[in-house]
């Protein structure tokens, strides 16, 4: 057999793998332009419409400036590049319960790397299926309702011991958000974790929420390097305190109450379910998500009420109400809170307004199909709140502060200030409790006017009132 022979064989079996790949990548091609994506544009490579999102978010009108103009012109769902992911945004309940609730089947939860790299990476965001499940059990065990009837006289005292070195001292003004902050953020280290709050500790933690959305880049003097020098001393204290904790539960000295979530954790631990940084994580995690946004959601509440004194009266009426029926000095019970049914409606009213979160991106692991689009495998997807709190198909004159809206169902996926889905803020039953008692205590025993009822909102990285909500007070 001469070579020509010889290397016939081969060659046709290679012209036949050509031939079939070329097939195969011409079916995937054809597969690909029969695919429709949402409309919209993708702007500049890599930046894509990113600086038009930046510019609308640190105005807090994301909604106004970005998205609605693109719901106008595109419909509810569309596609952008944002951050150099190509993403598409979706509105309306319909899409909201789609894919929140998809979680780990369609989309997984997709936060920016500098937000996992300070958040924690074995935080409960990063977690998936079994383990997002299982430390979210864990969380829900402390926050069951045994657990908030422990947690509710702890929240009384601390707020009232606040109110007392802080707003009872012969001031006549005070500053309504940063004093919210300093509160939520006690309740959460000492009421949630049993922790003492140390001179600085709040600050150290402003730090690194100054980085979470930064770019990741690590020279000396960026916010990125200054968040993450300060996420390492936070770390440091921590693991000091969960080494003590594990230390006096395997001793068998521990004194505090079993409804602590750190008791909780680092029983998990002593049991080698989970690891001291999976520990450490979700202490710094759940300090964030129980403490900016709830001192945000009250603050708000407060601008209401100032702008509605109708509405006022009504609810002061109520808490008037639970202190009739209440001996001089006793302390509030998780029975009492649930009497303040319309404090509650005007605090939700207020975040249907204001949400505390603008919404939250996903990441496609598969093509999905939605509303006759394709949204490609690895693809991004932003939910919005504001797509659903300002749509009239799901509240009528959404514009309008009206409490009594509440009073009956909201559709499902309409109202989302605590997300929705597997990934519903763990500790939403606390942040109501702590909105619920701290408006009792304010109201109940302070006459109180805002300085600026129409104080501008900014962003940098979560909502916050510009000026920090200045207040006049008098003790009633």
């Amino acid at each position: 057999m001469d070579i020509n022979s010889a290397l016939s064989v081969p060659l046709s079996i290679l012209a036949a793998i050509a031939f079939l790949k070329f097939l195969l990548h011409k079916k995937n091609n054809n597969h690909k332009k029969n695919k429709k994506l949402p409309p919209g544009e993708m702007g500049l490579p890599w930046i894509g419409e990113t600086m038009d999102f930046y510019k609308a978010q640190r105005r807090n009108r994301l909604f106004e400036e970005f998205v609605q103009p693109r719901i106008t012109k595109y419909g509810k769902t569309f596609k952008t590049r944002l951050m150099g992911s190509p993403t598409v945004v979706v509105n309306g309940a319909e899409a909201n319960r789609f894919f929140l609730s998809n979680e780990f089947k369609l989309v997984i939860s997709s936060w920016p790397s500098s937000s996992v790299q300070l958040m924690g990476k074995q935080s409960i965001m990063e977690k998936q299926g079994e383990a997002h499940r299982f430390l979210r059990g864990v969380i829900a065990t402390s926050l069951s309702s045994a657990g908030l009837e422990a947690i509710v006289p702890k929240m009384c005292e601390t707020i009232q011991l606040h109110l007392q070195r802080n707003w009872s001292s012969g001031q006549e003004k005070i500053s309504l958000y940063g004093q919210t902050k300093i509160v939520t953020f006690t309740i959460v280290f000492k009421c949630l974790f049993g922790i003492n709050v140390e001179r600085g500790i709040l600050e150290t933690f402003g730090r690194v929420l100054d980085g979470v959305f930064a770019p990741p880049i690590k020279f000396p003097g960026s916010k990125f390097s200054r968040a993450k020098s300060a996420r390492l001393e936070i770390e440091k204290m921590l693991l000091d305190v969960v080494r003590q904790k594990r230390k006096e539960m395997e001793g068998g000295t521990v004194r505090d109450g079993k409804g602590m979530l750190l008791s909780q954790l680092v029983a998990g631990l002593v049991r080698g379910e989970i690891s001291e940084e999976e520990v450490v994580d979700n202490i710094v995690l759940l300090v964030f998500a129980a403490h900016d946004t709830t001192s945000f959601a009250i603050a708000m509440t407060f601008r209401m009420l100032a702008r509605h004194p109708n509405f006022y009266s009504i609810l002061l009426q109520e808490h008037e109400d639970i202190i009739r029926n209440k001996r001089p000095g006793e302390t509030l019970t998780l029975e009492d809170t649930k009497k303040m049914k319309y404090t509650w409606e005007v605090a939700r009213e207020s975040m249907r307004l204001f949400p505390p979160i603008f919404g939250s991106f996903r990441k496609a692991i598969v093509d999905i199909e939605y509303e006759g689009f394709t949204i490609p495998k690895g693809w991004k997807v932003l939910w919005t709140a504001y797509g659903t709190h300002y749509d009239a198909e799901y509240f009528r004159d959404p514009m309008k502060f009206n409490p009594s809206r509440f009073e009956e169902p909201v559709q499902p996926y309409a109202f989302l200030p605590f997300g929705g889905g597997p990934r519903l803020c763990a500790g939403y039953q606390l942040a109501k409790l702590n909105i619920l008692i701290y408006l009792h205590y304010v109201v109940s025993r302070y006459n109180w006017s805002l300085l600026y009822p129409d104080e501008p909102i900014s962003m940098d990285p979560l909502p916050f009132p510009s000026h920090g909500m200045p207040m006049k007070i008098s003790p009633k």
